[in-house]
């Protein structure tokens, strides 16, 4: 628990300008910001150690004004979670905890890490047998041609040997993939006769939608294969772990989630939260409920949430081994980031939604642990600056946008898309005016589907400028779909292999002074009138072909070499 252990006050001084001091024992840490807020003390100190709450600390407009941090010095861990205790053999290899029935939760930590859950297969995926063969119209078009009926959206079925009548529903939990985003399910039947599983709760996507029939296995004694894994046991009320080498259960300190924040920053529309600081401080363990996240797994909470706030300051923050996002905040205006890692969760790293946030220098990686859609920096608004943050190694896109006149420059992304499709480093869309400036993006690779690339500027974005940017070893550096009057000025792209660059359905773009080197070929794959201007570009194929692919409605029409004019030259730049 918390403790306040000294309230400093010198004689004289004017309310609000005391500190609390807090460390591992006396009152709690709700208890030490509701004496803030009466007394007037308007910075709380948070000495070293762990600190574990049984809901979220919530602040609110009457806590306008105040700064938390870590003491000087100090890293304060503070976890939405509990300890487990009581560990005890369990069959061989594995030991268990003791847990209520009730318990449903998607994560755990032992000794510090974040482990892996139990699986089937151990490794790739199941193909299933379901199928949907709606046509997809975009998101502009208003998605699927078609809504799907319920039956569709909670069923599947599965193939002979895969699975059987041996699966405890009541346990396992299934992650359906779909093109750019999965759904996590829960069980209500399985049937051996027609061998199919009907779910409890609606996929996002009917299984097999957009030709996608890959699916996994969780929490199953069956999915126990190595050390290091666990399963909640609902059916027996015990959380299972398989011990890694030399580890001791009756010594391990093993946290399980149980809240879904660990801190909320909440104001009101009509009464916004202003000027709240956290600094210094870590966040750890939160839990997920059982529904599909959507896009970019956004529907999940942040360990640090944040709704109708002004001016408010998230600076130096260790944010890591989270069931859901890392930071989530919406409706806020002027939200400054700053120097925060996140790392190592369930969901998403960051999600910033509002007006004139400024995110920058902060450190994300290992998303999507649980959720491979999850999206490292996600932002919605208008007017924010997402400024020389270094992201990597994530399954999805590894920073997006949507809204208008943002700022995204100076960002070193590497190792994203690599278990998804239909994103990149960079993804834009339903956005005017946004800058993408001065990026430097590499190692994405091409999973397949509908593909992956360094910048992409999907449906409705319009008049947006992609300037001064580098792609290094990606083989569709800029793709462009349903995009009208953006310019490309300035860029760099290098690739071993093939580059292409892709408009299809897409108008008026601008396309100067860029480079380009490929070791294969040079590909642009546009209708008429994708591309209006193209001075000054330094194109270089060394296999000695730059085509162009004429389309009309994503189906290729015509093949021809590229002509180039306005100062554009075929030519090798030497690097």
């Amino acid at each position: 628990m918390v403790r306040v252990m000294v309230l400093l006050a010198v004689p004289g001084l004017a309310a609000g300008s005391a500190e609390l001091s807090v460390s591992p024992d006396g009152l709690s840490l709700p208890g030490a910001v509701q004496k803030a807020r009466e007394e007037g003390v308007k910075r709380i100190l948070v000495a070293g150690g762990e600190y574990f709450l049984s809901e979220p600390l919530r602040l609110g407009p009457d806590d306008s004004g105040l700064t938390i941090e870590a003491s000087p010095g100090a890293r304060p861990v503070i976890y939405g979670g509990r300890k487990l205790s009581g560990w005890r053999p369990d069959g061989g290899r594995f030991w268990a905890a003791e847990v209520p029935r009730t318990s449903d939760f998607r994560m755990l930590v032992v000794n510090g890490r974040f482990c892996r859950p139990a699986r089937l297969p151990a490794a790739g995926h199941f193909t299933h047998l379901s199928e949907f063969t709606v046509r997809w119209m975009s998101t502009t078009g208003g998605g699927l041609q078609r809504k799907p009926t319920e039956e569709e959206l909670t069923t599947l079925r599965y193939s002979p040997g895969d699975l059987g009548s041996w699966l405890d529903v009541h346990n396992a939990e299934l992650r359906v993939y779909h093109m750019w985003d999965e759904s996590l399910v829960r069980l209500r039947s399985l049937d051996p006769a027609t061998q199919t599983v009907r779910f409890a709760n609606p996929a996002g996507h009917p299984p097999g939608a957009f030709g996608v029939r890959k699916y996994v296995v969780f929490n199953v004694r069956e999915g126990m294969t190595e050390p290091g894994q666990w399963y909640l046991d609902r059916t027996a009320g015990k959380v299972v772990y398989w011990p890694l080498p030399g580890e001791e259960m009756r010594q391990a300190e093993v946290v399980a989630p149980v809240a879904e924040s660990v801190v909320r920053l909440e104001g009101a529309k009509e009464a916004p939260l202003r000027r709240v600081t956290l600094r210094g401080l870590s966040f750890s363990v939160t839990n997920t409920p059982a529904v599909s996240g959507g896009f970019g797994a956004a529907r999940y909470e942040g360990a640090v949430a944040v709704s109708y706030c002004e001016d408010c300051l998230l600076s130096g923050l260790s944010v890591f081994n989270t069931g859901g996002q890392g930071i989530k905040a919406r409706d806020a205006s002027r939200l400054r980031i700053e120097r925060c890692e996140v790392r190592d969760s369930g969901a998403g790293g960051m999600i910033v939604g509002g007006a004139d946030a400024e995110v920058s220098g902060n450190r994300i990686h290992n998303v999507g642990v649980t959720y491979p859609s999850a999206i490292a920096l996600s932002l919605s608004g208008r007017g924010s600056r997402v400024s020389r943050n270094e992201v990597f190694d994530t399954p999805y896109s590894a920073i997006t946008a949507s809204g208008t006149g943002h700022v995204i420059e100076g960002n070193r992304i590497y190792r994203a898309m690599r278990e998804l499709h239909d994103g990149a480093a960079i993804y834009i869309t339903f956005c005017k005016e946004i800058v993408l400036r001065g990026n430097h993006v590499s190692d994405i690779e091409d999973s397949g589907g509908y593909g992956a690339s360094a910048y992409y500027l999907d449906e409705q974005a319009e008049k947006c400028l992609v300037e001064g940017n580098l792609s290094v070893g990606v083989a569709r550096p800029s793709h462009n779909h349903m995009a009208r009057d953006n310019t490309l000025r300035n860029n760099v792209f290098i690739t071993e292999g093939d580059a292409r660059i892709d408009l299809p359905r897409s108008s008026g773009y601008i396309f100067e002074k860029n480079v380009i080197h490929a070791g294969g070929k040079v590909i642009f794959k546009a209708p008429p009138g994708a591309i209006s201007h193209m001075p000054r570009n330094v194109i270089f194929s060394r296999a000695g072909s730059v085509e162009r692919e004429s389309q009309a409605d994503y189906k290729v029409v015509g093949r021809s070499a590229l002509e180039l004019k306005d100062g554009s030259v075929f030519a090798d730049p030497l690097f």
